[in-house]
């Protein structure tokens, strides 16, 4: 496609800010940068592609200042980070073969699942809870299975992330936040991988998109740290419900077409 104006250039960098906010916080900053693409004309392969650039700057920087303060060790979890990439990588090979009205359907109505269980669920903070996996159950089965959705769809797998390291792992939100950030990343790169190989990616957009990524998210981690589950747990809802309202209203959403409107 033609190069796109300084305007142009600047609404998306401004829109990864926002976008890396809200990502080093609850997730769903695909939700605020592939409709921003996809409305200055980006065709929409493209725009999922050039998505895989700009989310590991944000992710990889809250993780770096997640890590900083303690929150996660990075070498104890990069073996999980591998295996979410290996995921990540599977799914994006195997997207083509999916057809996405399937699996398109089922999502809003699992963020909206997330969000009230997150809403309603009493005594959740930024202290563990009762463990119902192992570290090694939980990297073999939640982690991979999430990063396989990451590749092949990708909304809300941040969400995802989070909701299987409070309910499965038992971490505290700030912990559970802090990981899936990690983790996130680590599924990211491996889609990315695999759509750099197809040379669906728009390198100029992603790197200028990453950038403003990175600033957001370190906004976003800082804030989060010190607000924890006050500031964590709300924001989730919300991001979450949100979600699920913005792929409803797609006027290509099955639900929509199944319904006639």
């Amino acid at each position: 496609m033609s190069e796109l104006a300084p305007h142009i250039l600047l609404f998306l960098f401004f829109a990864a800010m926002i976008a890396g906010f809200v990502d080093s916080i609850a997730g769903g900053g695909g939700l605020i940068t592939v409709p921003c693409m996809l409305l200055v004309g980006i065709p929409p392969l493209e725009s999922i592609a050039t998505n895989k650039v700009q989310g590991p700057f944000g992710a990889a920087s809250a993780t770096v200042a997640y890590a900083r303060r303690g929150h996660v060790d990075l070498k104890k979890q990069l073996p999980m980070a591998l295996i979410a990439a290996l995921g990540g990588a599977i799914g994006a090979l195997i997207a083509s073969h999916i057809p996405g009205r399937v699996l398109g359907a089922a999502i809003p109505f699992l963020l909206i699942g997330i969000a009230l269980f997150f809403a309603l669920k009493p005594n959740l903070s930024d202290k563990d809870s009762t463990r119902r996996f192992s570290p090694a159950l939980f990297a073999v089965t939640a982690v991979p299975f999430v990063a396989l959705y990451d590749g092949i769809f990708g909304p809300g797998a941040g969400s995802f992330y989070m909701l299987g390291f409070v309910l499965l792992a038992g971490f505290g939100l700030l912990k559970a936040t802090a990981h899936t950030k990690l983790i996130n990343l680590g599924s990211n790169l491996g889609s990315l991988a695999v759509f750099a190989a197809n040379g669906a990616i728009l390198w100029k957009v992603g790197l200028l998109m990453g950038a403003g990524q990175l600033i957001g998210a370190q906004i976003g981690s800082r804030l989060a740290m010190r607000g924890g589950a006050k500031l964590i747990k709300p924001l989730l809802v919300i991001v979450c419900l949100a979600m699920a309202g913005k792929l409803v209203s797609d006027p290509a959403h099955p639900i929509r077409l199944w319904l006639g409107i």
